[in-house]
């Protein structure tokens, strides 16, 4: 099967399901971090999808890798984000691990696409 569109990448569908894991996740946190960590978190994980799929509309390749780094650079800051909830007590283990597994596995998939995108590059 030709991938024709960004949604079709299984890493971008997994990127969405992450966004969803952590809207779910921050609706447990304390009301005044509305504004705070809630807002940080929610709009890292927005940034993962969006990014991929802004890369997969440029030109050129070296454009898309540029966002797919920048993707990855936001699922670390979401990885942060949920660890400092945890260390300030704003949810428990168990409810950051379903939003935990789903971050690694976006982030196994993006760091073997980055790859195979570096190694299929034309040599100049």
């Amino acid at each position: 099967m030709t991938v024709t569109t960004y949604r079709q990448l299984t890493v971008w569908q997994q990127g969405m399901e992450l966004v969803e894991s952590a809207y779910r996740l921050t609706h447990l946190f304390p009301a005044e971090e509305r504004f705070g960590l809630i807002s940080q978190l929610q709009r890292a994980a927005v940034s993962i999808p969006a990014n991929i799929a802004e890369g997969w509309g440029r030109t050129h390749r070296g454009d898309y890798l540029r966002h797919l780094s920048i993707a990855r650079g936001s699922l670390m800051e979401v990885e942060t984000h949920l660890l400092l909830a945890m260390r300030q007590n704003f949810v428990a283990k168990e409810d950051v691990k379903p939003c935990w597994d789903q971050a690694k596995q976006v982030g196994k998939m993006l760091t073997a696409m980055i790859a195979s995108m570096q190694q299929s590059e034309p040599s100049d």
